[in-house]
């Protein structure tokens, strides 16, 4: 009896022993309180009492972010407490709308980020002007961009007047709906504290007219005001045609600026009338005030470029800039070596340079780069085809480069893996289509690896499965997170099994288009499992399947508790439709497409190469709400059958 009773005490954790969920609960706020939203939720699950904590913390943290994955209304009313001390909200809209503004916008918030607003109409633009009149900072992401929802320029009028402490002001949508004079008239009520000002699209015309005294042809003498957004300090501008007019507008006008970006995307080749030449290029900097400066032309819709620009522009440019920090170029394929020549051997504050498109550019520019000042630490040299290994050897001088683009850089080989080796603070190293080997890869692992957050080898047509072992063979690789693997023709599952093998803690792994790469590798990953910091499992938020050739038996795989973080899922369209179904039913907050969309291209189109992951315990909140509600495994079975094809709608 003495025994059993001293088994069973052993057996048991003693009553005395000291538990969190005993602490005063006052010391459990003030440790929780410090935590992100996600973690809060991840504490909550562990006990009733933390639970108890979780939502007295949520009616009193100042900041609520929840961008990675996109909530019902019922679910976020549940987590979005009524709470007078919340200052920041950033917010994934992409399941709300109209009926969700009574919920979101708070008279105490100091900072607004809406991100895929789609669903809203131009309500929650003049209800934010209503009911959060202290905002400071607002970001709001396609707006009415579906069908149906309308903006009006009076909503934009009453969010101006009524924000009228506003600092920072994104509104990443078309505002070409408004009429020009009614646009004007609109931003002569904008906060005079605005300092930073971004649109998603934008007719030059309109600028122009807003900016240039025309505007006030439209008002009375009485209506008039001295300067439109006087204070603006960075403008950020998506426009249908770059040109003289508009940046001679732009640079005259606005007397602050220190950080331009423009970009224009032409339907049709600009004519003389509505391009960039060089007598816009000398407008730029007449203030002496400008510290970045980006200039691009997308060949989104037509294959075009700044054709009235050479080397005399830019130099006339350069003349005013000397003081610039970073500078980006693209499409100005009438420049040549003398001209961005000029650029690094003028500007030597220069820290981050990128031309796209630099059709003329060739290893020259850089053959003296040496003898220079400069200490660059993002490089990007897109589509510039002329340029070799000689290139990158010259810059490898710059040993703090972070960030090496040489995306469709054709004759980079293995020699510029040798020298960017050499390159210790490399966080980003971009190698699409360029004509590197598997033994190359191997180069790196002698010392960038170390430093590598993310590779992309996307499209290089000499790797194999071997380039996996070669990379990773001898270092572990462990700051890598983003590996971009795709369309690499003769990459298999032998391939991934390897990568699985290295505990690599990749969070973002992207093999579309890679034809061998088939259900193997779906297990093979699933069963990967990583060491961090005392915990162990699988990291992998993001994976990109597009066009590869799995079957619907990988599906059984990507169920839970298979890639417990996993958020973003790319597949091909010709997949069982009834098991994508049961998938998101199972995994709700799994976004999953099948249309062939990029997955997270922001990432690589940043300059900088940073992107925000403020929820890195996803799965751990889908339980929080959905109290295990999860479909059953049973229902992923049942329409487990690779015979049942068909396309996704």
């Amino acid at each position: 009896m003495s025994s059993s009773s001293s088994s069973s005490s052993s057996s048991s954790p003693s009553e005395d022993e000291p538990r969190l969920d005993q602490l005063p609960s006052a010391l459990l706020d003030s440790i929780m309180s410090k935590l992100d939203v996600v973690s809060i939720c991840h504490v909550s699950i562990t006990c009733k009492a933390f639970r108890s904590c979780a939502s007295q913390i949520l009616s009193f943290i100042p900041n609520f972010h929840l961008l990675d994955i996109a909530i019902s209304v019922d679910l976020l009313r549940s987590l979005l407490l009524p709470n007078p001390y919340l200052r920041s909200l950033k917010i994934n809209c992409g399941r709300l709308d109209d009926f969700s503004i009574d919920l979101l916008l708070r008279p105490s918030l100091h900072e607004l980020y809406l991100h895929n607003c789609d669903d809203f109409s131009g309500k929650l633009i003049s209800e934010i002007g209503g009911r959060c009149r202290e905002l400071r900072s607002l970001y709001l992401g396609s707006v009415a961009g579906k069908r149906g929802r309308a903006i009006h320029v009076s909503d934009l009028e009453e969010l101006l007047n009524g924000c009228s402490q506003l600092e920072t002001l994104s509104l990443m949508f078309d505002v070409s709906i408004f009429l020009r004079h009614n646009f004007a008239r609109a931003w002569a009520m904008a906060s005079r504290d605005l300092t930073t000002l971004e649109i998603g699209y934008v007719p030059s015309v309109m600028v122009t007219e807003l900016l240039s005294p025309g505007v006030a042809s439209y008002q009375s003498s009485s209506q008039m005001q001295p300067s439109v957004l006087p204070n603006i300090q960075k403008l950020c501008l998506s426009v249908d045609y770059m040109t003289d007019t508009l940046v001679g507008a732009i640079s005259k006008c606005l007397t602050s600026l220190t950080h331009l970006d423009l970009r224009d995307a032409p339907l049709i080749e600009p004519t003389s009338s509505i391009d960039l030449t060089n007598l816009g290029m000398q407008q730029i900097n007449p203030h002496g005030k400008l510290k970045h400066l980006s200039l691009i032309r997308s060949q989104e819709y037509l294959l075009t470029y700044f054709r009235r620009v050479n080397d005399l522009g830019v130099m006339l440019m350069v003349d005013k800039c000397l003081d610039m920090e970073s500078i980006s170029l693209g499409g100005f394929c009438r420049v040549t070596d003398a001209g961005f020549r000029a650029i690094l051997h003028s500007c030597s504050k220069l820290c981050k340079l990128k031309v796209c498109h630099g059709t003329h550019l060739t290893d020259l520019v850089f053959h003296d780069i040496s003898a220079t000042s400069l200490s660059l630490t993002n490089v990007s040299l897109r589509w510039c085809g002329l340029i070799t290994d000689l290139s990158i050897a010259h810059l490898s001088c710059n040993a703090n480069l972070s960030v090496l683009d040489l995306r469709y850089c054709r004759n980079i080989g293995d020699e510029s893996l040798k020298s960017i080796s050499a390159l210790q603070k490399l966080q980003i190293l971009l190698l699409d289509g360029s004509n590197i080997s598997d033994t190359g890869l191997g180069y790196l692992g002698d010392g960038v690896l170390r430093s590598l957050v993310s590779l992309s080898i996307r499209g290089c047509i000499r790797l194999t499965d071997e380039c996996i072992s070669t990379l990773f063979d001898g270092c572990s690789g462990r700051a890598l997170q983003n590996l971009d693997l795709s369309n690499l023709q003769n990459l298999s599952d032998n391939g991934i099994l390897c990568l699985a093998k290295t505990g690599v803690p990749i969070v973002e792994l992207r093999m579309r288009e890679c034809p061998r790469i088939g259900d193997t590798a779906v297990m093979a990953l699933a069963s990967m499992q990583v060491d961090d910091g005392g915990w162990r499992g699988n990291r992998l938020r993001l994976l990109d399947l597009y066009e590869c050739g799995v079957t619907a038996l990988a599906f059984r795989w990507l169920k839970k508790p298979y890639f417990p973080r996993l958020q973003r899922l790319g597949i091909t369209g010709s997949v069982n439709r009834d098991i994508v179904d049961a998938l998101a039913r199972n995994r709700p907050y799994l976004h999953v497409s099948g249309r062939g969309e990029e997955l997270g291209t922001g990432y690589w189109d940043g300059f900088d190469g940073s992107e925000r992951h403020e929820n890195d315990e996803v799965d751990e909140l889908e339980q929080w709400l959905l109290e295990g509600g999860s479909e059953s495994d049973e229902e992923m079975l049942e329409v487990d059958n690779p015979e049942q094809e068909m396309a996704l709608e």
